[in-house]
């Protein structure tokens, strides 16, 4: 099947906010959430995300949905199930070092959960923490509820305290 006119270049996902500009970006799940999920939207957001020149998705759902629409799709993915509570800070580490690594290397990567809500926020204000790129908790809540455009609830935030950001070699240290 070949697209073509407007629905060549696909369509975003809902909620899609650039974090760091043309780097990392955060928004729902491709295809929607659980009960409005639509392969078709998928496929159109998928080919979005390629045409936009994402090189990487990854994907905080427990379970595997979506990865081998990714992989269908010629759209390298990374599943790292976010565990529904307790301590995540060995999760993140390790998604945060990988993380990094993507975006030293150039790759233009999107985090989703379900939704564009507390849990992708809290990863994702965690990350700029843990990164240096606005090493204060506080700051880096506040950015990212201002990117998405709605406050972070206790979930985000207990994600974001768990988290110190990174000392030495490597750590940015900018914005």
């Amino acid at each position: 099947m070949t697209l073509r006119g407007k629905w060549a270049s696909g369509i975003p996902p809902r909620n899609f906010t650039w974090v760091v500009k043309d780097q990392l970006a955060m928004s729902e799940r491709p295809g929607g959430f659980a009960p409005t999920h639509r392969k078709v939207r998928r496929e159109e957001e998928i080919i979005w995300l390629r045409v936009q020149g994402f090189t990487r998705v990854v994907s905080l759902l427990p379970s595997p949905h979506n990865l081998a629409a990714y992989e269908e799709g010629d759209l390298p993915c990374s599943h790292v199930p976010l565990p529904p509570g307790g301590d995540v800070r060995e999760v993140l580490g390790a998604m945060f070092k990988d993380l990094d690594a993507w975006l030293a290397a150039g790759e233009r990567v999107l985090v989703h959960q379900e939704e564009l809500g507390d849990r992708v926020m809290g990863v994702v204000a965690a990350y700029l923490k843990w990164s240096g790129r606005l090493p204060e908790g506080a700051q880096s809540i506040n950015v990212v509820e201002r990117l998405a455009g709605r406050r972070m609830g206790s979930q985000g935030r207990e994600l974001v305290n768990q988290v110190e950001p990174r000392r030495g070699p490597g750590a940015s240290g900018n914005g």
